[in-house]
């Protein structure tokens, strides 16, 4: 009897030892596993020792080429822009944890070297969040800055490249900048990119802008469907009082091309004849109205070497992110104020300094060309008298041309 019961009891002891060894079994993998997930949740992401400000010091004393690289920018017009903003009270600091240099480093290699922010987080050691948030404060800020940077200058005066250049004076003495459209990227959602998709059919906004003769934008109008009409975006744009268009002095005008339509204050090109400058390469003038289109074109050019400029300076403008659609006007917007920013106080920038010189270049070649208000007047004697001012600016520099032997 006291045999089969230690029998028993040694069976006991041994499955109650088995489940003690499967408990303590279990219990080291549950504690190996939150052990793991523990280590590996509460490792830092972040973890270059060379942060975002130490990055933006390096550029701004390190070699002019790499700042210019990287940002588009010399190093003293991003300290004069950066104190700009600060000291106008246009920079968010109530939101801001970093310094503004970096959050201005941020925005403008994000826009420059067209990064997602998820490279953007590893560059300068912060969360998408933190990037996406200060490239905000920077937008905005920048378009505060707008009203100061994106102005006419003088439109009294007349520029000095028409003043000192016989193709266009006294012929064009009375332009005060020209005005044109351009397509920059978009992102929208599926449902509505068909609005979005312009000439070129991609997604898309038109973008209206004015510019004078030293390539610094005076007017910007964004935002727009990539299908809307430039001439509608016109219309608009002189209309509303809220835009605060800079309409030109009595008797003063902007160029435009053939796709707006000629009124007062707004000179167009002849239509059914040759306008583009490529197309008048090796051929003499048919008339005056083809050497009236020649000298049109070579001065309202300016606007696509503007638009050139800018795009070269900004390729995200080529490859929007899926930035928010109501975010995306106000961009472009930043844009211009940081290309208006640039021209006025960097004295050698190498975007403008090759734009120079190929408007140089090309009136060089030009030579002796042929040899190789708040209302808008819109009624039909506004539109006569406007194409009257065409007709006698062609016949009057016709027979100078003529007269010249040119």
């Amino acid at each position: 009897m006291s045999s089969d019961r230690e029998n028993n009891t040694m069976e006991l002891s041994s499955e109650e030892d088995e489940v003690v060894d499967d408990f303590m079994d279990f219990l080291m993998i549950a504690v190996m596993h939150d052990h793991i997930n523990a280590s590996s949740s509460r490792r830092p992401q972040r973890t270059c020792p060379f942060r975002g400000d130490d990055y933006i010091f390096g550029l701004l004393n390190g070699h002019p080429e790499t700042m210019m690289n990287v940002m588009r920018m010399d190093a003293q017009t991003f300290i004069l822009l950066k104190d700009t903003l600060l000291h106008n009270g246009f920079m968010d600091t109530e939101h801001m944890h970093i310094s503004v240099e970096e959050s201005l480093g941020i925005f403008l290699y994000t826009f420059a070297q067209n990064d997602r922010h998820r490279i953007m987080a590893d560059r300068f050691q912060h969360s998408t969040e933190t990037i996406c948030r200060h490239i905000k404060i920077v937008m905005r800020a920048l378009c505060k800055l707008s009203s100061s940077v994106i102005k006419p200058r003088n439109l009294e005066d007349i520029p000095g490249k028409i003043l000192n250049d016989r193709r266009f004076f006294p012929w064009f003495k009375d332009y005060v900048g020209a005005i044109d459209g351009t397509l920059v990227d978009a992102w929208v959602p599926a449902s509505r990119q068909h609005t979005f998709r312009g000439r070129k059919a991609t997604v898309s906004q038109n973008v209206l802008a004015a510019c004078n003769f030293d390539m610094l934008f005076t007017f910007i109008n964004s935002g727009w469907e990539g299908s809307a009409h430039d001439n509608a975006i016109l219309v608009d744009s002189i209309t509303r009082a809220d835009l605060q268009f800079p309409h030109p002095p009595n008797g003063k005008y902007y160029l435009f091309d053939a796709g707006f339509t000629n009124m007062p204050g707004f000179l167009a090109p002849f239509r059914s004849q040759r306008y583009h400058l490529q197309e008048f390469r090796g051929h003499r003038y048919a008339g005056p109205k083809e050497l009236f289109n020649h000298r049109h074109s070579s001065l309202r050019n300016v606007i696509e070497r503007t638009f050139g400029v800018l795009k070269k300076r900004f390729p995200i403008l080529r490859s929007m992110p899926n930035y928010k659609s109501t975010r995306q006007g106000p961009l472009v917007i930043a844009c211009c104020v940081v290309h208006n920013w640039i021209r006025l106080h960097a004295v050698m920038d190498p975007l403008f300094m090759e734009a120079d010189n190929e408007m140089a270049a090309e009136a060089e070649a030009d030579g002796l060309p042929g040899d190789q208000p708040d209302y808008v007047d819109m009624s039909q004697h506004g539109l006569t008298s406007q194409s009257n001012v065409r007709d006698a600016i062609a016949t009057a520099m016709w027979q100078n041309h003529v007269h010249h032997g040119h």
